[in-house]
């Protein structure tokens, strides 16, 4: 069990503890291990996703600069939180008031950004299979950048709210965080000033972005279903299908780990149930992207043998 520790200063805490997977002593070594292949694999697979693409000239389209953006989000969202939690196993669980707000908005920050980088690859599908004629100067350079600036700064716009509002409340009488990360509900549940703002934010900001992302995402695959159902032979069929696959995989899996997180977290009394939904939503997800867009992708394949060819011989 953590030991309350609790430093004050204008009658608000400096440090908080996060309880992370401590109240489960004996997992520790197995729970260590299993976050770390996690982390690594999150890692290398993201960051040579990034590299691969990079290097290769027959990757620099509209679809892989969209999927370059969302392995750079990944890489940087998994960096957030687990090197603190991997150390949280071996050494004190202890993160500072300012370091658990940094945390706070770099996480909503990555996770506000990948919404509308997935509602972008969506579009980006939509025209390369209902417009083909016209894909080239609908997804020009300068769309495809705007709307990659677009989600950035409507993910900046969204960790500021959250992050502006937390740092308005006072924490005094606790600062056990029943969490391995600073996320905004657990936080909310140590305030002892009024959260209702709090509240506020945080159901006006998650619900514009699952709802204008969650919206876009489906019109556009409806459209998409309508376009190859018209489409005479299966061979067309079959690969224009081929294209969206592995993208509907992934959107499925980001935001119905992330409802299912969040529907958990958000009934009273279910914060345990809620820690062990996030690990899904915060580390399996961002591990399982660059495999899904991968393995059963004809140009990764093709652009990896290319770069070891040419690095081995």
């Amino acid at each position: 069990t953590c030991q309350k520790r609790m430093t004050l200063r204008n009658n608000s805490v400096t440090e908080f503890i996060l309880v992370g997977f401590s109240d489960q002593p004996a997992l520790q070594p197995l729970l260590f291990l299993f976050f770390l292949v996690i982390y690594v694999l999150t890692v290398v697979g993201n960051l040579g996703l990034i590299i691969l693409i990079g290097l290769n000239s027959s990757l620099h389209t509209p679809m892989y600069f969209f999927l370059f953006n969302l392995s750079f989000i990944d890489f940087c969202y998994s960096c957030v939180f687990t090197p603190k939690m991997l150390n949280d196993f071996v050494s004190e669980n202890i993160i500072s008031y300012m370091g658990c707000m940094i945390q706070l908005f770099f996480f909503c920050f990555f996770v506000n950004s990948e919404c509308y980088v997935l509602v972008s690859m969506a579009y980006d599908r939509y025209v390369a299979i209902c417009n083909p004629l016209l894909y080239t100067v609908t997804m020009s350079p300068k769309v495809c950048v705007l709307l990659i600036l677009g989600s950035y700064v409507i993910g900046f716009a969204g960790a500021m709210a959250h992050t502006g509002s937390m740092l308005r409340l006072n924490f005094c009488d606790s600062n056990t965080i029943h969490h391995y990360l600073c996320e905004v509900l657990p936080l909310l549940q140590l305030s002892c000033t009024s959260t209702y703002a709090n509240e506020l934010v945080f159901f006006i900001v998650v619900g514009v972005v699952i709802t204008v992302s969650s919206i876009s995402i489906f019109i556009s695959y409806a459209l998409i279903l309508s376009n190859i159902l018209r489409i005479p032979s299966a061979e067309g069929r079959s690969k224009a299908f081929g294209t969206c696959g592995s993208h509907v995989v992934a959107v499925a899996l980001f935001f119905g780990s992330g409802a299912f997180t969040y529907l958990t977290n958000s009934i009273p009394g279910s914060m345990e149930e809620g820690r062990f939904a996030s690990v899904f939503y915060t580390n399996v997800v961002p591990m399982l992207n660059p495999l899904i867009y991968s393995l059963r992708n004809k140009d990764v394949k093709l652009a990896l043998d290319k770069t070891l060819k040419r690095l081995l011989f």
